[in-house]
């Protein structure tokens, strides 16, 4: 599970935080650390092990949370809201991080969000759900392909369907 805040524990170093989820499930030390070095690079922090939350950026500390997360191979990874506390710049950076990171792990990813780019530009699926109990749910399948454009004719045309969803459009 990734949080829309990463949930660090001040106290641990980025090694630290990412190896805890082995290491709590008893995996020895050494390999607990091996695995997390992998997740931290990854995520393209692999110069940042030893530094302490505090010392991040909180794209960087996004990451460290995504790496940890990973780093006990989940067959499904939830994410709520996890770019919704970035700024704009870091938040298309992180869409982009999350998205090479699914081609590489092949990883089920749910990820909730309120931004429509950020669903079209992420998933495969779109599930649009209802503002009132009992109301009507829908699904959209975004047929594009990877790595997408966010300029392209068609990423703009599944934007506008959604703002037709969401009666603002």
């Amino acid at each position: 599970m990734i949080f829309q805040e990463p949930r660090l524990l001040p106290w641990l170093t980025v090694l630290g935080n990412v190896a805890f989820g082995l290491e709590v499930r008893g995996v020895a030390k050494a390999e607990a650390e091996k695995r997390a070095r992998f997740y931290i690079a990854l995520v393209g922090l692999a110069e940042f092990a030893d530094a302490y939350p505090r010392q991040l950026s909180g794209g960087m500390a996004q990451r460290v949370g995504i790496a940890r997360a990973l780093t006990v191979q989940p067959e499904i990874l939830l994410l709520d809201e996890p770019l919704g506390a970035l700024d704009a710049m870091t938040k298309i950076s992180m869409q982009e991080e999350l998205a090479r990171i699914w081609s590489e792990e092949n990883v089920t990813m749910v990820v909730v969000t309120h931004d429509l780019e950020e669903a079209i530009y992420l998933a495969d699926r779109v599930l649009i759900l209802p503002k009132e109990k009992g109301g009507a749910t829908r699904l959209i399948d975004v047929d594009l392909p990877r790595p997408r454009d966010r300029s392209e004719s068609r990423f703009v045309r599944y934007r506008e369907e959604l703002l037709r969803e969401f009666g603002l459009h």
